[in-house]
């Protein structure tokens, strides 16, 4: 079985917290079902979940990965040069990423309202960028869009490989095998 969740804001992607947060236990009620991979609680958007474990292994093994694309709202009108360093790879705490594909975009017409919203300044313009990547270091696309100058103010994850969110809204979930 593959469930595919639209992962809210602030939701971790775990069944039980010991502090009272939210949790996916909060939004899906299909038993035995593990994530296949991370979102972390600050992030939006297409989470895998599945009860079987070969498929787990397939979804997450380094080796095996496939690119995950993400529409991210950073701070600064985005430039050129970002979008060029970010594609060649960066270098992080932690190692050089692989290279990503990269472009700015249009804001996204189809994003719901986040709750809360993301801070605005009046006198910094924001922008939308499409990345896609094969890793998933720990809160890598944000680590990487900071180290080219543009903050990340709001990530959503829009597919994994053949996998996409569709029209699935904030907290929905569907079952697809």
């Amino acid at each position: 079985m593959i469930v595919l969740f639209n992962k809210p804001y602030n939701v971790l992607t775990k069944f039980t917290d010991n502090d009272g947060r939210a949790t996916l236990a909060d939004y899906i009620k299909i038993p035995n079902v593990y994530a296949a991979g991370r979102l972390d609680k600050d992030s939006e958007g297409l989470l895998l979940l599945t009860d079987d474990g070969q498929l787990n292994h397939q979804l997450t093994d380094p080796k095996l990965k496939s690119y995950k694309t993400y529409v991210v709202q950073v701070e600064g009108d985005f430039s050129d040069e970002a979008a060029r360093k970010l594609g060649l790879g960066i270098l992080l705490k932690d190692g050089k990423t692989l290279p990503a594909k990269v472009k700015k975009i249009a804001p996204p017409d189809w994003i719901w309202a986040r709750t809360p919203p993301i801070r605005e300044r009046k006198n910094i313009p924001t922008s939308w960028i499409e990345i896609s990547i094969k890793e998933g270091k720990n809160r890598q696309v944000r680590r990487m869009t900071a180290a080219v100058g543009f903050p990340t103010l709001r990530l959503i994850r829009r597919s994994i490989g053949q996998y996409d969110l569709g029209d699935l809204k904030s907290g929905e979930y569907k079952i697809i095998k």
